[in-house]
């Protein structure tokens, strides 16, 4: 297959800065040279490339769009969300590490923790010698958070935790975990380290989706953690939400990349395969599936770089990214699909991307909200009416 250069029917690029242009184009090289040709191994094996996460941290990719004070690179929102698109055009695997390291894990220990816990934490997690998680959903609450069972005691000069997340993202290997727990009925913020007695993080196997991603669940039993552990910003469940948004924002770009490298691959196979002495992408019904491709691809790429103006320019609203990541995340799987449909029974091996898009992108989908989530939070703002009761 050859090099990718990019998906850019409407030469949305004159749309961007040098530096945006830039950085993504850093991070689209890297990718193809150091994700690409090793990522459907770990996808097979069940692993994560551990050895990229200094690579990353080099990059400036955890916590990219933080400030310079932190140690983080102070890229606009923009430019983050072309880093999100080009890593997960690699795998969402890739993509998941770095949003979580950045906006789960350092997000909200910038926006909720005090000063020493940012000077503290932040340069260590952008440098990735330390690696985090972040714990809200529980084996029984996904789209109800505020139902978390999860709790906290004041006991003297320490918080003591008991329950359990699932899902987690980096969990396994994290040095730290945000941890979102019931203080006298209030969801608040911890942070609860490795190691701490009462803590483990056993890994979830057997996934179909996400398979170079580590999974765990998060297991407390009267854990307890000093009192300067306790996130003092945070308050309700509206913190965790703002910190999932974070990640919606960089899912909406994010899965424009897994996009186009299905499109690409489809198109590519298209013009070599040869049947009835033709390319098939010569045929009507191919061309069909690939103008729906690209069509849906680009729409993608309008809706995230106006949400990243808007994001830039403090005027983003939740709602509004609950779209982007609800259409693009539906876009995409279904241009996976699309794609896997034009390979054929080459569709499902991993000498082409696809079938690994295509797998990832069912659990992209259902994480940080799902579809159906994402429409009731639509239909509220346009409404005013609540219908998740």
């Amino acid at each position: 297959m050859n090099p990718f250069r990019g998906v850019d029917f409407y030469q949305a690029d004159d749309l961007l800065s040098d530096v945006e242009r830039m950085a993504r184009d850093t991070v689209r090289e890297w990718v193809g040279e150091r994700v690409v040709p090793v990522i459907d191994t770990h996808f097979e094996d069940g692993t994560f490339p551990m050895h990229l996460i200094p690579e990353m941290a080099e990059l400036g990719l955890f916590g990219a769009n933080l400030p310079e004070e932190y140690g983080c690179a102070g890229m606009n929102n923009v430019a983050y969300g072309l880093v999100m698109q080009e890593l997960e055009r690699g795998d969402s695997g890739i993509r998941s590490f770095a949003s979580v390291q950045g906006a789960l894990v350092m997000y909200p220990i910038y926006t909720f923790g005090t000063e020493e816990q940012k000077r503290h934490w932040l340069p260590l997690l952008a440098r990735g010698e330390k690696i985090g998680c972040f714990g809200l959903t529980e084996p029984d609450h996904g789209s109800d958070p505020g139902g978390m069972t999860t709790t906290a005691i004041r006991k003297g000069d320490r918080y003591v935790l008991n329950g359990t997340k699932s899902w987690i993202t980096n969990g396994t290997i994290a040095d730290v975990a945000v941890v979102w727990a019931k203080l006298d009925g209030q969801v608040t913020g911890f942070l609860v380290e490795n190691g701490t007695s009462g803590f483990t993080a056993p890994e979830i196997r057997h996934k179909m989706s996400l398979r170079a991603s580590i999974t765990s669940q998060l297991i407390f039993e009267d854990c307890a953690i000093p009192e300067e552990n306790l996130l003092p910003g945070s308050g309700g469940l509206a913190s965790p939400l703002r910190c999932l948004n974070q990640a919606r924002y960089g899912i909406a770009w994010g899965t424009i990349g897994a996009a186009m490298a299905c499109y690409h691959a489809a198109l590519e196979y298209s013009l070599e395969r040869i049947q009835f002495d033709r390319p098939i992408g010569g045929f009507q019904l191919v061309q069909e599936k690939l103008v729906y491709m690209l069509t849906e691809i680009t729409k993608a790429q309008l809706l995230a770089l106006r949400l990243g103006r808007l994001k830039d320019e403090n005027r983003i609203e939740h709602s509004q990214t609950s779209l982007a990541k609800r259409n693009n995340c539906a876009m995409a799987l279904e241009v996976a699909r699309m794609a896997r449909d034009v390979l054929g029974a080459n569709g499902i091996s991993l000498e082409y991307p696809v079938i690994r898009h295509m797998c990832n992108l069912e659990a992209v989908k259902t994480y940080e909200g799902t579809h159906d989530i994402h429409t009731l939070i639509l239909g509220q703002s346009i409404t005013g009416q609540n219908a998740f009761r």
